[in-house]
């Protein structure tokens, strides 16, 4: 069904218009919300259904400690590199068409990983997901805007808070019992596709939006620079450490490259592009800027820390794929709880500062708790210390964009919310990148003390690879697992002061009170928002 075109300066309150120009009721919204939060699942997926199989993975296709670090780090640079470019894309296109082709994407992406003969071709196949994903991340937030008020958006984010916690509970026990079954690891990139099928096909029922068509070009230049200049960094955090020294020649040029790059894309954001992919004036709002950077810490410290979790219990504890997914129940259950109490408290009274702020300090508590486990550590208080994370997490991931979203007109929705999700990938992203690096080095060097203490001579390759503990002498099987879990241990006391800086950050916003309405007073005075462009 075509969506109805209005013009740019057409007002509208509330939830947004259908097809015929009528408000949308609450039943429509939540018909619309149906496709929109299995759209966000499906995102979620991609990264947990494989996160217990990733051992397995690497294992099967003869990869390396490095290898299980660009599995996720090349769906995450994917992602963060093309997210500020799809929520451009929403402000001048056809939202619901957008996330339809983003669902597409992540489609393709996933039937070329399930087939895929080697490393390379899953780690290929995985960076299209991540353009996919990219999509979805950005757009279904921007959607949601699209059709709720600021202050009603609150309760609409605990659903996504609770579809991300069911998405990382499920995900990592769907895929333990795919690896565990007859259909292997790959079974774990068909499970996605009935997903994106029936999300694509409840957008195309459900969802109507008005589309606001401008007469603009595209920032291609600006696109360019931006995915190449941040792919390059991410590189180099990636790579440093263990196929070069950080010192090197080589870690050098990439860091002049991909400054030099990412020097262009702010010239041409500020000065060169009509339509700038990332309005560089959002970052005049105290607000946007602060949000902005504590997104940076916080994906640095969830991701980064978070996503190796899996193997603290495969490689550490000796746990099936199975096993494993359970134990994220604890930290999922936590991030579950807190998303959807805090949201509806939010959408309630209009606050959300003391949420931000709480949510913080607990999760500087579960990554300070989570920093003191090794392989011995009791498993009941193991998830306890994963469940306070989760608590603080599910206060403050939603509520970051909702705190930026409240202070951005509908015609920068879509920049603006992609720019958050943007930062707090590229965090995420240089987390993953650089405590995978650190983890291989500390594992390496622990399994090479351990095995010479007990008189086994290495060359030095077995220290960086992903075991298959079964098939490990009992000696060496201790060795190998004393190493994971200590190193593991330390990875959440090395992102500790990521989450203190965002702290920081969150205390500084100015709070602002949730609106009642779509519409800024900027989006009242559409003169007084050209002025502000021009500016």
């Amino acid at each position: 069904m075509s969506s109805q075109t209005v013009p740019p300066s057409t007002p509208t309150s509330g939830p947004a218009s259908s097809e015929a120009g009528v408000p949308m009721t609450h039943r429509e919204v939540m018909e619309a919300l149906s496709g929109l939060l299995l759209a966000m699942f499906v995102a979620m997926l991609s990264s947990t259904v494989v996160s217990n199989a990733l051992p397995r993975i690497v294992s099967d296709l003869h990869g390396s400690q490095s290898g299980y670090t660009w599995v996720v780090v090349s769906t995450l640079l994917a992602m963060t590199a093309t997210t500020p470019i799809w929520g451009k894309l929403a402000d001048l296109f056809s939202k619901k068409l957008l996330v339809q082709s983003a669902l597409v994407i992540y489609s393709v992406g996933s039937l070329v990983a399930a087939v895929a003969p080697n490393m390379a071709v899953l780690i290929g196949a995985r960076v299209v997901q991540g353009l996919g994903v990219g999509g979805l991340t950005a757009l279904v937030q921007v959607v949601i805007a699209t059709m709720v008020s600021p202050r009603e958006r609150g309760r609409y984010s605990g659903y996504l808070g609770a579809v991300f916690a069911l998405a990382t509970v499920s995900g990592p026990l769907i895929g333990g019992v795919i690896v565990d079954s007859a259909l292997g690891w790959r079974g774990c990139f068909f499970v996605g596709l009935p997903v994106a099928l029936a999300a694509f096909v409840l957008l195309q029922k459900t969802l109507h939006l008005p589309v606001v068509k401008r007469d603009v070009r595209i920032d291609y230049l600006g696109a360019t620079l931006i995915v190449s200049g941040v792919s390059i960094l991410l590189v180099w955090v990636s790579l440093a450490g263990n196929q070069f020294a950080w010192g090197s020649a080589t870690s050098a040029l990439l860091v002049v490259a991909g400054l030099l790059v990412v020097a262009a894309a702010v010239y041409v954001e500020a000065r060169v592009a009509a339509e700038p992919i990332i309005p560089l004036r959002l970052f005049k709002d105290r607000t946007t800027a602060l949000a902005t950077a504590a997104s940076v810490f916080i994906g640095v410290a969830m991701f980064g820390s978070t996503v190796y979790l899996s193997q603290y219990f495969q490689l550490a504890r000796g746990m099936s794929p199975t096993r494993a997914g359970l134990m994220s129940i604890a930290m999922v259950g936590g991030l579950l709880v807190s998303s959807i109490i805090t949201g509806r408290i939010i959408s309630d009274t209009g606050r959300w500062k003391r949420w931000l702020v709480g949510g913080m300090v607990l999760v500087i508590a579960g990554l300070g708790l989570l920093g003191q486990v090794d392989d011995t550590t009791n498993l009941a208080v193991v998830g306890l210390f994963m469940a306070i994370l989760g608590l603080g997490l599910g206060a403050t991931m939603q509520n970051l964009v909702l705190a930026v979203q409240n202070n951005a007109t509908q015609s920068d929705m879509g920049a603006a919310s992609s720019v958050v999700a943007f930062f707090r990938s590229m965090g995420g992203s240089i987390g993953v990148s650089a405590l995978g690096a650190l983890l291989s080095h500390q594992v390496a060097d622990k399994v090479a003390s351990g095995l010479a203490a007990i008189g086994v001579s290495t060359d030095g390759a077995e220290s960086h690879s992903i075991p298959d503990l079964a098939a490990l002498p009992a000696p060496v099987r201790v060795v190998f697992e004393h190493a994971f879990g200590a190193s593991i241990g330390e990875l959440f006391l090395v992102a500790m002061p990521f989450a203190v800086l965002a702290l920081v950050c969150v205390a500084f916003i100015r709070e602002v009170p949730l609106r009642t309405s779509n519409l800024t007073d900027a989006d009242l005075a559409p003169e007084a928002t050209s002025e502000l462009a021009a500016r």
